[in-house]
């Protein structure tokens, strides 16, 4: 009986992982150790990292980018205008769009709007991002949250919309007042501008 990695193997993607019931259309690039599940779609023209997860259900492009080693989980669609930098983790059933006010009946291909989610940033099940905005570096959006702004860098959001409740550091832990990570010891600090940046030892 075939292994997983004979029964997924395409010899257009070398060292890949596609599940046979996934639609990849081409020319899309998917970089080695990547893992494409069940049901997944991914359109034309799409840059898809290497050692990535893309859960059941996904949908991907047209004309979209992915990083290195970001997971995509269950029910995720990234529609045309969705960046996505390294180590990105979105959330079960987290909602992106392209169009601020969208008709079934008019056409707005040409306005559709870029948003950027940097590296590192964490997005919880079922936070919906507003097209247009920036989620920052190591950004933690909490799960339901409304993200309909720019998002500094490091920083936890949470409600509808949402706003920022504290910080996270890189390993993803909630800093407290000193600013330090209790898991990995990281210090950090805030600018006079109200941003965070680490500390470099």
């Amino acid at each position: 009986m075939a292994g997983q990695s004979d029964r997924g193997a395409r010899p257009e993607f070398p060292g890949v992982f596609i599940h046979e019931s996934a639609y990849v259309d081409q020319p899309t690039r998917i970089g080695a150790g990547t893992k494409i599940w069940h049901f997944v779609h991914v359109l034309p023209d799409c840059d898809i990292g290497s050692d990535c997860s893309l859960g059941q259900n996904v949908m991907v492009g047209p004309s979209v980018k992915v990083g290195d080693r970001c997971k995509i989980q269950n029910n995720v669609s990234l529609y045309k205008g969705v960046e996505l930098e390294d180590g990105v983790f979105c959330g079960p059933s987290c909602v992106f769009t392209n169009v601020n006010n969208p008709r079934a009946e008019v056409e707005r291909k040409s306005e559709f709007r870029k948003t950027l989610v940097r590296r590192g940033a964490s997005i919880g099940a079922n936070a919906t991002i507003v097209c247009g905005h920036t989620l920052g570096q190591f950004c933690f959006i909490a799960a339901g949250a409304v993200v309909a702004k720019d998002v500094p860098d490091f920083a936890l959001m949470a409600g509808g919309p949402a706003r920022r409740i504290g910080w996270m550091s890189k390993a993803g832990v909630k800093l407290g007042a000193d600013l330090v990570c209790p898991e990995d010891g990281s210090r950090y600090r805030e600018t006079s501008d109200g941003r965070l940046e680490p500390v470099e030892n």
